[in-house]
């Protein structure tokens, strides 16, 4: 079993870029799926981050707080801004624009720790910029979609900040409470973690997909490069601020990481539960979750070159 969930985890954009290409084929099976699955799908996803969580993963936050401020104003500005300048470049549809704008507007994706590792970056700045930005997220996700997409489509601010706390914030409480309370349980289920969140992921990523395979196909190809040059943009922009702030290329890693690779699972989620009018803004989220996986694999091997 533990050779089997290594290999998915090894795997995950390949499986998940699968996933995807299977879903546009035959969607049938997956249309049949309600896209309420989403939020729960997410909720477990985010209770095994919770899971892996320690009050030590926190301590960067206070013993590095100018690394983590760093981080975190870049993830806000960077990714938001550039949803933002793409989706005029490219004026896009609405509800594509939307969907571009949610995904820069979430905070860093659960898989950028791990990538950050393969990258022999600075793991503890990662952690701990994630569950920063994580903790943020309720608040400034809502107002950066306002901020960003208010002029064409109508923000309901409030229900959107109570599903981050329903389906982010209250399972990785709850994940990090099993863990602090329940360590044996905890420690027992971490090596299966990687191969469980690529499962919901793929999951996730098949449903967006199967519901909107043939819109999906009509106007693809276009998404596909605005949500390549997102990913790229913000990868590239993260490194280039930490060089110009002098900070090591260990550090620079993981910011470059933790900008790039944003949570659009829960970007995917936000649009099937508050933008029902607009059914193509969860396809970004699903597109970004293929890519960001491959990129940030090639990325980690590129970093890892040069971390020694």
């Amino acid at each position: 079993m533990k050779k089997i969930c290594d290999f998915i985890a090894r795997w995950m954009g390949v499986l998940v870029l699968l996933a995807a290409i299977v879903a546009v084929v035959k969607p049938e099976p997956f249309m049949a799926v309600d896209t309420w699955w989403i939020n729960p799908m997410l909720g477990l996803i985010m209770f095994g981050m919770g899971l892996t969580l320690s009050p030590q993963d926190f301590r960067v936050v206070f013993s590095r707080p100018k690394d983590v401020l760093v981080g975190c104003l870049a993830q806000f500005t960077i990714m938001p801004l550039l949803a933002w300048l793409l989706t005029r470049l490219f004026a896009l549809p609405e509800d594509l624009a939307l969907g571009v704008i949610l995904v820069g507007c979430c905070p860093g994706g659960t898989a950028s720790n791990v990538i950050t590792y393969l990258a022999k970056g600075d793991l503890a700045l990662s952690v701990g910029m994630t569950a920063t930005s994580t903790v943020l997220a309720p608040f400034l996700t809502p107002l950066l979609t306002w901020l960003m997409a208010g002029t064409f489509v109508e923000v309901n601010t409030a229900g959107m900040l109570l599903s981050i706390l329903y389906v982010v914030i209250a399972p990785i409480v709850v994940g990090f409470l099993v863990q602090r309370y329940l360590p044996k349980l905890a420690k027992g289920v971490l090596p299966y973690l990687p191969a469980f969140s690529t499962v919901m992921i793929t999951l996730t990523v098949m449903v967006v997909v199967g519901h909107n395979a043939s819109k999906l196909l009509t106007g693809g190809l276009l998404v596909v490069l605005v949500v390549v040059l997102h990913n790229l943009g913000g990868l590239s922009l993260g490194y280039c601020i930490g060089r110009l702030l002098g900070l090591s290329h260990a550090k620079r890693s993981a910011i470059s990481i933790e900008v790039g690779m944003q949570n659009s699972g829960l970007a995917s989620s936000l649009a099937v539960t508050h933008f029902a009018a607009f059914p193509m803004a969860a396809i970004p989220g699903a597109i970004f979750s293929v890519w960001h996986n491959i990129s940030g694999a090639l990325v980690a091997k590129v970093y890892s070159m040069y971390n020694k």
